[in-house]
């Protein structure tokens, strides 16, 4: 049986600029192959859930204006209206899972929101990996997000975050969180044996992939960049499903370029360990 990887597509219509969205998507299934996998972006089109984009349908989601984002909750509708949809982590796996794929990559997961206290913004994300027996395989949560709340509830649904090579949860862009992790492997083999006994359980496991060295930025520096995010988020008055990609789009540009080429590193490098993971999940 050949190992299969998942692919989120909301990275290509709403995480990254034109045209590095498209280049990147490519590049990414490329990893997948290059390291012995079948690439599968998922997305919504033409009243169809999608289980691998062509190449027409990658430049669809990469190019057309008003590609609606698409969690769970929003599956149903735009499969009815037969409109282009770019699914989340949280579509992705519940759509993978389906599908009967065991693993999927992306850049980082969705949280507890910053001010969750408040707003009660927490990511369909975190439930959507608790209930499906699919390996999400990423560079943490975004760092835009409460990363220490969402450690506490991803514990609270029971999904277990497996430190690639390190003992803390990677911050996205950023190599560590400080926030420790309980347990960890250190290559795809062990990977894949802590995720077999997870997805037998019927649930989902998060495999936490530091983003490469040469890439990473500062963690003092980035937390900077994120509090003045915020603060231009909060006095434009964005919210609700549009907080994140402002967020990540403002970072861009306050860290003059150096957060999308982090964001770019850390994609095509996920998409190449969840590959070797699923080569060695089909074996077990």
């Amino acid at each position: 049986m050949k190992a299969v990887v998942a692919l989120e597509s909301t990275v290509i219509s709403h995480g990254l600029p034109r045209p590095t969205n498209l280049e990147t998507a490519r590049r990414c299934e490329q990893a997948v192959r290059a390291a012995g996998a079948v690439p599968k972006t998922i997305a919504i089109a033409d009243g169809r859930i999608v289980v691998g984009a062509d190449d027409v349908l990658l430049q669809r989601l990469a190019n057309e204006d008003g590609v609606a984002k698409a969690s769970l909750r929003d599956i149903a509708p735009l499969l009815a209206r037969g409109a282009l949809g770019a699914t989340t982590v949280a579509a992705t796996v519940s759509i993978a899972a389906e599908a009967g794929i065991e693993v999927m990559a992306t850049g980082g997961i969705g949280g507890v929101h910053r001010g969750a206290d408040r707003t009660f913004d927490v990511s369909a994300d975190l439930g959507a990996i608790a209930r499906h027996p699919v390996c999400v395989v990423c560079s943490g949560a975004k760092l835009v997000l409460d990363l220490p709340k969402t450690l506490e509830m991803l514990e609270t649904l029971g999904v277990p975050v497996i430190g690639y090579g390190t003992d803390e949860l990677p911050a996205f862009y950023v190599r560590s969180s400080g926030l420790h992790l309980p347990h960890r492997a250190d290559d795809a083999p062990s990977a894949a044996r802590i995720a077999r006994a997870q997805l037998e359980r019927g649930a989902g496991i998060v495999i936490a992939v530091p983003v490469p060295d040469t890439h990473a930025m500062d963690r003092a520096e980035a937390e900077r960049s994120v509090a003045q995010a915020i603060e231009q988020a909060e006095a434009a008055g964005v919210a609700g499903a549009a907080v994140t990609p402002y967020l990540l789009r403002a970072l861009g540009e306050g860290t003059q370029g150096r957060a999308l080429a982090a964001n770019v590193e850390l994609l095509k490098h996920n998409a190449a360990v969840a590959a070797a993971i699923a080569t060695e999940l089909v074996s077990l």
